[in-house]
């Protein structure tokens, strides 16, 4: 069989999906693209994550910012990222994000698949993002789906935030790296591997496992949820993942993957 070409498997996407995957140049567009943005995060309109003057001066200047349109309500999603800097020049995705509405159609596979055809276009193999660790669905989505890899975790990565998806949790971050033509994927099998987080009355608790080079780190099932309901136990399963994620990266240990459950499956060197 076939293999598709990058471009016409991201075109087969958006066309099963009933969306057209286009870039968002114009001021309207770029006005439409904040207002997307805006309702994602939870902000007010006068103030997204993006601006559309930013918006419009990246997509200006060649940068990727790109949206999805539903072929009924106009643009639903938005995706941008800009060049790195360094030897290797690689994709920096910063936003990408659905409006709720349309949710669960696959968009955010829709809108990867075309970020990865372009970059491939441009002679880019890799595509960066940070992710908020404790944001099960989308680590999933990302290590299990996509394929991508986990590099490094930082502590409070952008400070305090004030959207109303972030205010009042630390913004730490996963920082992933997409390799983009030979990209892994699957759930991981968690054979022998030891939990470094118990719950204790639903309450995270990290664990010493002794001399085990295989460990699971749980994560909480809807942190978003938390946040609003019980803003003490999400700063509890916040610290608690720091914990059993940090000190293992920086001493070389490698997350392997997500298992079905959502658990982090952590192998030393």
């Amino acid at each position: 069989m076939q293999t598709l070409s990058p471009v016409d498997e991201a075109r087969m996407l958006a066309d099963r999906a009933g969306v057209e995957v286009r870039r968002i140049l114009s001021p309207a567009d770029c006005r439409t693209g904040g207002a997307v943005l805006a309702d994602v995060w939870r902000t007010p309109n006068e103030s997204p994550p993006l601006t559309p003057e930013t918006l419009r001066a990246l997509s200006h200047v060649g940068a990727y910012v790109y949206g999805v349109w539903d072929r009924t309500d106009g643009l639903v999603g938005v995706s941008v990222g800009f060049l790195t800097g360094g030897p290797t020049i690689a994709l920096h995705s910063h936003v990408t994000g659905v409006l709720s509405s349309h949710r669960r159609r696959g968009l955010g596979l829709v809108l990867k698949q075309h970020q990865r055809a372009w970059a491939l276009a441009q002679g880019i193999d890799t595509i960066g993002w940070t992710c908020d660790p404790l944001v099960r669905r989308n680590m999933m989505f990302n290590l299990a789906r996509l394929g991508a890899a986990v590099q490094d975790y930082v502590p409070d990565f952008y400070g305090a935030m004030t959207d109303g998806v972030n205010a009042g949790d630390s913004s730490d971050r996963a920082e992933l790296t997409w390799t983009l033509r030979t990209p892994r994927s699957g759930l991981t099998e968690a054979a022998d591997a030891v939990p470094a987080i118990r719950l204790d009355r639903g309450a995270p608790v990290p664990v010493d496992p002794g001399t085990a080079r295989r460990v699971l780190v749980a994560t909480p099932e809807d942190i978003e949820a938390l946040r609003s309901t019980d803003r003490a136990a999400a700063k509890a399963w916040r610290l608690a993942v720091r914990e059993a994620l940090v000190s293992r990266l920086a001493a070389g240990w490698q997350v392997r993957g997500i298992t079905a459950g959502g658990d982090y499956v952590v192998e030393a060197p």
